[in-house]
């Protein structure tokens, strides 16, 4: 059956509402809507912030798809609607009509696991609405990333949709088309292609003032100080955040457009038709465009690809030898062996493309093969107040070899890095989760080693900018002399400005010598941490990567107050998950 008898069924609707950060929750928002074609439903995809609660009520059946940002927090889109849910006010039958599916995104290195999709199913069922298909858990630590659940997952979904909508009798839900039907058909253009830089709404034009490598020469890791111009007044605050819109290497593009067989096409217009409405396209994609232009600013070929990218690639493939490899990617008997060639080795679409040289791609397939290159989140490293019309970034250039020591450079820190003075770039300003204390009085404590010190360096110029005398920043690298970002700034203001500076340099200690990092320095703290904690309420904030070092801090923290404060370790515990519930720790970190 096509897609037009599916329309023809307008009472046979879904809605999928999803909370995405990095898009990833919109891809699984659009592959459920697939599926869910297959039995006759036209389903509505919407992020969570474009639906009213008002609108919510008067819904029978909604899947959510819910991805987590920092430790364990709902993406900002979520935000108000999850506000309004919490609302004490609301009845307990609420949602009795409601019947709802969820699916969380996560990543099980963190201590709060999907944990927004887990207290949305919670939430809606206190509030009357039933949960009909067992919550699914999408984790990125899974050989196959989130294609480890989501898969099972659709079994089950589509399993209950079939029970509680059966279809009429005489009416068969449609087969899985082996090839299904693109989102589009590409049409040429009398139009010529664009030539501005691709935007989205709220994006600001911007002009690069520097970009300063702030480690040692012949460090391994390349850090940079990246002042920003923009084109008027923004107020941002500290924790928000600057999105950048990549552009992909120039020799890259050239090289995927000749594994595809499309170099002599690539400057010609072209427009769209859209032909499944239930189907996701690039946010900022303009109305003409080509192909050179899709790749350079909208696709991302340098993805490592899910197992949907596979199936393309052997639906299009001529090469009876190339098809049976792929076929036996695609069985279940060789799912070991799609791990060992492709995730465990990361290798990307662009690679795989010039491995499998015989699949030919149709052209109007474009924006179902190859996802969407996304922007990329960084946290401002400066205050506004401090910097007028600026925005900082302390940005780590992404550079390492996959197991199979194959170079490996990040899209966007790899624009970024190639960016001189007077470069012209996109960004946008995204509120972030840090808040400030109302006082300026209240005491911070800022944990941020590496470039987790971004938004601290934001929360410390906007504190002195207002007068604050009552800041502590605890800062880690390796050594003093290799990566101490922002080293003489620190020493300035602890000199000028009452900062409380303290520094963990982890490998400049004598060999042999247990390493030190800031945890153990706020624990050397552990009277003065203690004063600023119980008597003048002090607020932390703990920024960087999510290894060990967020959950040692809190530990630290902990021990404090065992110590100095008599609590019992149950108590010192619940004495800390209290701040957290009260606003005063908060944390931003990532993987």
């Amino acid at each position: 059956m096509s897609s037009e008898r599916l329309y023809d069924m307008p009472e046979r609707r879904l809605l999928i509402l999803f909370a995405t950060e990095t898009g990833t929750a919109q891809d699984i928002a659009d592959r459920i809507a697939r599926e869910s074609r297959n039995l006759l439903f036209k389903s509505q995809v919407v992020s969570v912030d474009c639906y009213t609660l008002e609108n919510l009520v008067e819904e029978d059946f909604v899947i959510f798809v819910v991805s987590t940002t920092g430790s364990g927090v709902e993406p900002r889109a979520m935000t108000p609607m999850w506000n309004m849910l919490l609302s004490a006010n609301l009845p307990p039958d609420l949602f009795e009509d409601l019947s709802f599916a969820v699916f969380g995104l996560g990543d099980t290195s963190y201590d709060k696991f999907c944990w927004p999709a887990k207290m949305l199913s919670k939430r809606l069922r206190s509030l009357g609405a039933t949960e009909v298909c067992e919550r699914g858990e999408g984790d990125e630590q899974h050989p196959f990333g989130i294609d480890g659940a989501i898969e099972p997952w659709l079994t089950k979904l589509s399993d209950t949709i079939s029970d509680l909508y059966p279809l009429p009798n005489d009416i068969a839900v449609i087969p899985t088309p082996q090839i299904p039907e693109s989102r589009v058909i590409l049409k040429s253009s009398d139009s010529t292609g664009e030539s501005k830089l691709p935007s989205s709404p709220g994006s600001l034009s911007a002009t690069i003032i520097s970009n300063r490598r702030m480690t040692a020469k012949g460090w391994n890791q390349d850090v940079r100080h990246i002042q920003i111009q923009l084109e008027k007044d923004v107020d941002y605050l500290p924790g928000d955040l600057a999105i950048i819109h990549p552009i992909a290497s120039s020799q890259e593009v050239e090289d995927v457009l000749d594994s595809l067989g499309w170099t002599r096409i690539a400057d010609e217009p072209l427009s769209i038709q859209r032909r499944l409405e239930d189907q996701s396209l690039p946010a900022s994609l303009p109305e003409t465009f080509t192909m050179r232009t899709l790749f350079s600013h909208h696709l991302d070929f340098n993805a490592i690809p899910r197992r949907t990218f596979f199936q393309y690639l052997r639906n299009f493939n001529s090469d009876e030898t190339e098809r049976e490899k792929l076929d036996e990617f695609l069985s279940k008997e060789g799912a070991d062996e799609l791990y060992e060639y492709c995730y465990k080795v990361k290798r990307t679409i662009r690679e795989i493309l010039s491995e499998f040289r015989k699949s030919s791609i149709p052209q109007n397939y474009v924006f179902d093969v190859f996802p969407f290159l996304r922007p990329r989140q960084f946290s401002i490293a400066s205050s506004a107040k401090a910097h007028k019309r600026q925005v900082h970034l302390c940005a780590a250039i992404v550079k390492y070899k996959t197991q199979l020591k194959v170079p490996r450079k990040g899209v966007c820190t790899t624009y970024l890095s190639n960016l001189g003075p007077g470069s012209k770039l996109q960004v946008e300003i995204q509120r972030g989760l840090l808040k400030l204390p109302p006082s300026i009085n209240t005491p911070v404590i800022c944990v941020g080693p590496g470039t987790g010190v971004a938004p601290m360096r934001a929360i410390i110029e906007e504190r002195l900018n207002l007068g604050s005398q009552s800041n502590t920043l605890y800062f880690g690298c390796r050594s003093a002399t290799k990566d101490e970002h922002y080293a003489d700034e620190w020493r300035r203001y602890s000199e000028t400005c009452g900062l409380t500076y303290r520094v963990a340099h982890s490998r400049d200690g004598p060999e042999g010598v247990k390493r030190t990092y800031v945890q153990d320095l706020i624990e050397q703290d552990s009277y003065r941490i203690w004063k600023l904690l119980e008597d003048e309420k002090a607020w932390v904030y703990i920024s960087g990567s999510s290894n060990k070092m967020p959950a040692g801090v809190r530990a630290a923290l902990a021990k404090i107050l065992e110590k100095e404060g008599g609590y019992s370790e149950e108590d010192s515990k619940k004495y800390v998950e209290g701040m957290v519930r009260e606003g005063r720790l908060i944390e931003e970190c990532w993987s």
